[in-house]
């Protein structure tokens, strides 16, 4: 994707997740319907391509058609957040350090972008990170248990700024209800963009779910856990505005 002038992006968002139809799945048939990734071009470094063949069998976990048990996965029963569309995964598994409490999971089909999380696992020697290369809209409907998840993290999907493709974006009322409906009583869903159109249209549909619960009075303060990218930090420096939105699972 080719970053406008006047629109500041993550280094994170450049392989991102967003919704298309006519995308077929890797490993799979097309099918229409709401699509959690667009497949980009990439190139894979040398240390990115042994990241997959060395540290891939232990930390990629294989899509299946049935729930994942994730205490089997991580050894432990920790709380687990799901991170759709993780980029090149800097910010990934800087939260992943900080709270090592704390099990991630990041969905990613961007080949790349999976090489470069898995160095940074092994660099930052992070056991509380997984990785599923797989369409996330199958993996939340086939893999997560309802109210199974602590948090989902989408930060900075593409915004698909032409009106024409506005219907491509990700967060869209069927898959907020979807996620609504993988979240612990209290979960958080917490989602990003620095494309204020986007936020506005967010901030609506997050709105319109009914088990879902603004935490704040719009937009809400950026979080400490999330972490500032040197992107988002020069967008900021020209004047670019940067939105959160943090929903939280009502109680049944």
């Amino acid at each position: 994707m080719t970053a406008l002038p006047d629109l500041p992006l993550n280094e994170d968002t450049l392989p991102d997740a967003s919704p298309n139809p006519d995308t077929a799945v890797p490993g799979g048939a097309p099918r229409r319907g709401i699509r959690s990734f667009v497949l980009r071009a990439g190139r894979m470094g040398t240390g990115q391509q042994k990241a997959l063949e060395t540290l891939g069998p232990r930390f990629i976990l294989p899509y299946q058609a049935g729930v994942l048990d994730t205490t089997q996965a991580f050894g432990r029963a920790h709380p687990v957040i799901l991170e759709i569309g993780f980029g090149m995964g800097a910010a990934t598994a800087e939260i992943a350090a900080a709270r090592p409490d704390v099990d991630f999971i990041g969905c990613e089909v961007h080949v790349p972008g999976v090489g470069a999380l898995l160095k940074r696992i092994e660099e930052m020697q992070l056991q509380n990170l997984r990785i599923i290369q797989h369409d996330a809209v199958q993996v939340l409907e086939q893999m997560m248990a309802p109210g199974s998840l602590a948090g989902v993290h989408i930060f900075f999907p593409d915004p698909w700024h032409k009106k024409k493709h506005n219907k491509r974006r990700l967060i869209q009322s069927p898959l907020v209800a979807l996620l609504a409906s993988r979240l612990m009583p209290g979960g958080v869903l917490h989602c990003a963009t620095d494309w204020q159109p986007y936020a506005e249209q967010m901030l609506e549909v997050l709105s319109a779910e009914p088990a879902l619960r603004n935490t704040s009075a719009g937009y809400a303060p950026k979080p400490d856990y999330r972490p500032l990218t040197k992107f988002e930090a020069r967008g900021l420096k020209l004047g670019h505005g940067v939105w959160d939105l943090v929903f939280g699972r009502r109680a049944d």
